[in-house]
This record gives C-alpha cells, sequence and structure tokens, in this order.
C-alpha cells in the first residue's frame, strides 16, 4: 500500500457537532482510514503528527484575535482546506453577535471582562483565507462529507447537491406545510442535506444549511407577511444558525427596519 495521505480536522468557535458528525461515520471512517492517516484530531485523539497536511477540515468561525492568526497557520499547513458546517462557512449561530455591541454583553457573562480578548463580529473561515470548498448545514450531512473528502484526496470534483429543501420535500412525498398548513417555512430558500428533516414532522424549515444559490428572500418573506407574521418574527425566522449568511443577513436588516 502506497503512502496515505494526511487529514487534519481544526476546530474553532463552534459546538464541536460537525467533527462529531465525521466520527459518526463509523465504518465509513474505518474503510476511509486505509488511505488516509488521520494526523490531526483532537476530538478523537491527542496524537499529532507534524504537517504539512494534504486536507484540513475546519470546523468554527473566527470570533478572536488568536482564531485569526490560527486560521492562517492552518492554511500555510494544508495542501486543500474544506470548511465544514454553519459556523466555519457563515458564522454560526455566534453570527447573532454581528447585530449587536458585542462589548455590551461581555460584563454581564464574565466576571472579569478585562481578560476577554474577542473580535467585534464573528465571521466564516472563507473571510480570512482561500478555501477549497464549503460544506454547509448545523450540523453537516455526513455523507456530503464523505462524498466531498474522497473527491479532493482522489484529485476530481466533488458533486455536492444544489437544490432547496423543497426538492427533497416533493421527493421524499411530504406535504407542504407553507401551502397546506400556513406555517413559516424557509424550505425554499434553503439548500438541502438534512432530507427536510422538520417538514418531515409538520414543522418549518429553520434554515440549517443555510441560503441555497440565488434565493428569493424577499417573495418568501412577502409570503410571511401575507400569512400575518409580524415583522419582528420574520427576522427571528432569518436569525439562527445562518444569521450572517450574506442573504439572510439581508433580509432580517430590512424588516428589523420595519419593526
Amino acid at each position: 500500500m502506497g503512502k496515505r495521505l494526511t487529514l487534519a480536522v481544526w476546530k474553532f468557535a463552534s459546538c464541536d457537532g460537525c467533527q462529531l458528525s465525521l466520527l459518526d461515520l463509523e465504518d465509513h471512517l474505518l474503510a476511509l482510514a486505509e488511505k488516509v492517516e488521520i494526523a490531526y484530531f483532537l476530538e478523537a485523539s491527542s496524537a499529532v503528527a507534524p504537517g504539512p497536511y494534504d486536507l484540513s477540515l475546519v470546523e468554527g468561525s473566527i470570533t478572536t484575535p488568536e482564531d485569526a492568526r490560527r486560521i492562517k497557520q492552518v492554511r500555510r499547513l494544508s495542501k486543500k482546506v474544506v470548511a465544514i458546517g454553519a459556523c466555519a462557512t457563515a458564522g454560526g449561530i455566534q453570527g447573532l453577535r454581528n447585530f449587536a455591541d458585542v462589548t455590551e454583553y461581555i460584563p454581564i457573562v464574565y466576571a472579569h471582562p478585562e481578560y476577554i480578548k474577542t473580535l467585534d463580529q464573528s465571521t466564516p473561515i472563507a473571510q480570512h483565507i482561500q478555501v477549497d470548498m464549503e460544506l454547509p448545514g448545523c450540523p453537516i450531512n455526513k455523507y456530503q462529507l464523505l462524498e466531498a473528502m474522497k473527491a479532493l484526496l482522489q484529485g476530481r470534483r466533488p458533486r455536492p447537491r444544489a437544490e432547496s429543501v423543497c426538492t427533497a420535500c416533493k421527493r421524499l412525498g411530504h406535504i407542504c406545510v407553507l401551502v397546506a398548513d400556513g406555517v413559516p417555512c424557509l424550505g425554499p430558500v434553503t439548500q438541502t442535506g438534512c432530507g427536510a428533516l422538520c417538514p418531515a414532522y409538520h414543522r418549518g424549515c429553520y434554515g440549517c444549511f443555510g441560503p441555497k444559490e440565488q434565493p428569493n428572500t424577499a417573495s418568501l418573506a412577502a409570503q410571511f407577511r401575507r400569512l400575518g407574521v409580524a415583522e419582528a418574527d420574520i427576522v427571528r425566522l432569518f436569525r439562527t444558525f445562518n444569521a450572517a449568511a450574506e442573504a439572510f443577513r439581508l433580509e432580517s436588516l430590512a424588516h428589523e427596519k420595519n419593526d
């Protein structure tokens, strides 16, 4: 067997859920380990092999000056970098800080705010370094991750599905909760990857996988208004796991002004 390619997994500001998705590959991970040496993955092992690495997976957003310095080191050590999850691709739930003055909250949360060094905003990895691919989701779809890793390590282009949650709903035969029940749902503007999990249980999509390509958020928000959803509630709908993603950010700001 030839030399195995090296994989590194890095954590920044996040909940570790996307790293756990990698571990949740179970038997697939064992097969992958025959081809890939997991050289750096502190969630799974304290053993560390020095770089450079063939592929780095990066979870989490950049929220501190140290993060901003460290992510550049990751880029220097890595031939390819993939940002995984909503935090790494859109700033994550902590991106809610981008709509407020974070310095007002620090003394409320911490007994010694003078020790806290933080950035004004939570930003995605691509705002700091060049990334070779982004995988959205909160958490990511483990099978999408497996396909991306295989493709990049084999030197071919990954084949992600670029379609909305609505498309997945139709394929699975789910009744549209927005049309049939008047439930506010972000499915029409959200990228698929979850298997339309929430609509399967008659709940509206929360936008866990972020905006799809060319999302018509204004049209969807107009439909929410026709359903009687208040402006403040429309703001909250667009401010969850991908609040700082550009399409969702701009739409929420438009309704914040109208509130």
